[in-house]
């Protein structure tokens, strides 16, 4: 398996396109995007678990029925959340595009992003229909990618290449999320698209499974999202044999997958709203996995280790902290803490308790922009990782006046 170009372009079959239609005034920015299959394809998402609910969501779950799709329209600059004709409008949108591309409207994936509880207007979109299909094309990813941003700061796309049923297949995709991201399911927008043949139901179990690791091990902000959605199209225009059952091939597929979501869970991490840092929380030595899962992402969502992060303060006992109050059953006498980066790795606590160490050497540590958190929890053989950011003055600038 390998890293290679494309974004969600990358798999055959694919093509997307970006434009700016009117949802959004600054006319500089994309704020409509399309992904389009070739051909029907198998499909699969996993939703936000906040009670307030995008109106797309609504619509998906009933387009997703069948476990196929044919392509995904979004907008950005408006969350379509929390207005009382939103799901009449997020039909509209599929509508519009199903009789421009002539494919059934149940096949639509419909997507947006942006201010909660703002009007939805749909001309703008009705009219920016017809240059999005006319400029769908085989490399337009990165345009894709640009018009599901809001507050993001970085394009964030990935693919790669593997190996099933001794065919090349390929895996891409794009995401946007900078604020609003502590999801138990997905993180804000992901739309993922292969050109492998799996089953709808194995596709949904891939999915379903890897979030688990991935996903749900994300926090920026601890605010879980409206929108929260992944999506995954597999057209099978690869050529292996339909994968059926949990084999070989299945096991190929589930490890690019994932290849895939944990390079986009940094990239949406390290883009944090305000973010410097990178922050990446390794938990070892758990006695479960529900531990270290807990362990890890208590450390990633603690506002004061956040803090310090960012102020490259080795204030350990903030780590520690989180740990405490994770709900795990945890030996805090056995627990192990280091800091990690570009610039080498330094021991701050040892079984619990603080040890010397240069807060010189500590400080060049965590002035680097990607940090590693290290854990030894030293009471099993389980692991996880947990990504975020650190919190700065700038993300309260960003969301003091979000909406004016």
């Amino acid at each position: 398996m390998e890293l290679i170009s494309g974004g969600v372009c990358a798999a055959k079959g694919f093509k997307a396109n970006g434009i700016h239609c009117g949802v959004r005034k600054n006319k500089t920015k994309k704020d409509l995007s399309l992904i389009y299959s070739e051909v029907p394809a198998a499909a699969a998402a996993v939703y936000t678990t906040n009670l307030v609910k995008g109106a797309p969501i609504t619509v998906n779950r009933q387009h997703l029925t069948d476990g196929r799709a044919q392509a995904v329209i979004c907008n950005s600059g408006n969350a379509n959340t929390c207005n009382a004709d939103g799901v009449e409008k997020a039909n509209a949108m599929c509508k519009l595009l199903a009789d421009a591309m002539g494919i059934p409207e149940a096949d639509v994936i419909v997507a947006s992003t942006g201010v909660i509880g703002l009007k939805f207007d749909i001309e703008p979109i009705a009219a920016g229909i017809a240059p999005l299909v006319a400029g769908l094309d085989y490399d337009k990813s990165r345009d894709a990618a640009e018009g599901i941003m809001t507050t993001d700061t970085e394009i964030k796309e990935v693919a790669v290449e593997f190996t099933a049923g001794g065919k090349t297949c390929r895996i891409g995709g794009i995401a946007k999320g900078s604020g609003m991201i502590h999801p138990n399911m997905a993180t804000m927008l992901v739309f993922i698209t292969s050109d492998c043949a799996i089953s709808p139901a194995l596709l949904q179990k891939a999915l379903s499974t890897d979030i688990q690791s991935t996903f749900n091990m994300l926090s920026v902000d601890g605010d879980t999202s409206t929108n929260d959605m992944v999506t995954v199209l597999a057209n099978g225009m690869a050529g292996n044999d339909l994968i059926t059952e949990e084999n070989e091939d299945f096991g190929a597929f589930m490890k690019a997958l994932n290849t895939v979501t944990v390079a986009l869970c940094r990239k949406i991490a390290g883009d944090g709203e305000g973010a410097t840092k990178l922050l990446e929380c390794k938990v070892s030595g758990a006695k479960t996995p529900e531990v270290a899962k807990a362990a890890a992402k208590s450390v990633i969502c603690s506002s004061l280790t956040k803090a310090a992060m960012f102020g490259a303060d080795a204030n350990w006992g903030r780590v520690l902290c989180a740990l405490g109050y994770a709900g795990v059953p945890l030996d805090v006498d056995k627990i192990d803490v280091a800091f990690a980066s570009a610039a080498g790795t330094i021991d701050v606590c040892k079984n619990g308790a603080g040890v010397d160490f240069s807060e010189e050497k500590a400080k060049s540590i965590l002035l680097e922009k990607e940090i590693e958190i290290l854990v030894d929890l030293n009471d099993g053989d389980c692991a996880s990782t947990a990504w975020g950011c650190d919190l700065t003055y700038e993300y309260v600038k960003i969301n003091g006046d979000y909406r004016t």
